[in-house]
């Protein structure tokens, strides 16, 4: 299922939340109840739901990366936010705070639980840094010629959705590292998703919620059904 939100006056959703299999980041703002409360609604039975800011700023989305076994965080995380977040949340969940001159660690790292892309320019002790706390194995990648892999694509233990102007052959070979079914398309610059749910920013079209919903298996569609609409996406993408 996929949930339309808005954060404030902004589609940009990803831009201030972030999701994984074991816990949500949001951003905090007098201004966004019902951004939290979407989220809350749809998650807080099953993992919890943790407003933080990071460094001070409400775009946690860019600069938080993670999964399930672990949370990456910029070094301009504050002690106080840092113990924030750990105490909300789950103990088995590993947080690192990281000196990476790339500091928007959600625009250069795409993770699920077993795989991340990463900028090709990143500092190999980050390299080693996400390797250890996220469990998964790290490849250096480009998303259609762009290093800002955590902004062109998202991945979830079941699928991938990654940018429409990404090749047939980069498409082979991103399925081929990540080991599951992905799909070229567009969504409203913002979805960040777990394995049965995804929130999307408010002007995501349906033709773009189907697609989203086919790549990560959300409704049990068959890749097939909606190779019409991938088209229709990427001609208008053009």
């Amino acid at each position: 299922m996929a949930v339309r939100v808005r954060y404030e006056n902004s589609s940009d959703i990803g831009v201030f939340g972030m999701l994984t299999n074991s816990y949500c980041l949001t951003s905090t703002s007098t201004g966004s109840a019902n951004f939290v409360s979407t989220f809350e609604a749809e998650l807080g039975d099953v993992i919890p739901v943790v407003q933080t800011s990071i460094g001070g700023t409400r775009i946690i989305g860019r600069l938080v990366a993670g999964n399930r076994h672990g949370l990456l965080v910029p070094s301009t995380t504050s002690d106080q936010e840092l113990q924030h977040i750990r105490n909300a949340l789950p103990e088995a969940v590993a947080i690192q705070r990281i000196e990476e001159r790339l500091s928007a660690l959600g625009n250069i790292i795409a993770a699920n639980d077993y795989v991340a892309l990463v900028h090709p320019d990143i500092d190999r002790e980050t390299e080693e840094i996400i390797a250890d706390v996220l469990k998964v194995e790290v490849f250096r990648q480009t998303i259609a010629d762009n290093v800002l892999v955590g902004s062109y694509c998202r991945i979830s233990n079941q699928g991938a959705l990654v940018h429409p102007k990404t090749s047939i052959q980069d498409q082979d070979e991103l399925s081929s590292l990540l080991q599951v079914p992905l799909v070229a398309g567009t969504v409203n610059r913002g979805s960040d998703v777990i394995d049965w749910t995804a929130f999307t920013g408010l002007d995501t079209t349906a033709t773009e919620i189907s697609v989203i919903d086919s790549a990560f298996k959300l409704g049990g569609q068959d890749q097939s059904a909606i190779a019409g609409m991938k088209a229709s996406l990427v001609e208008g993408f053009a």
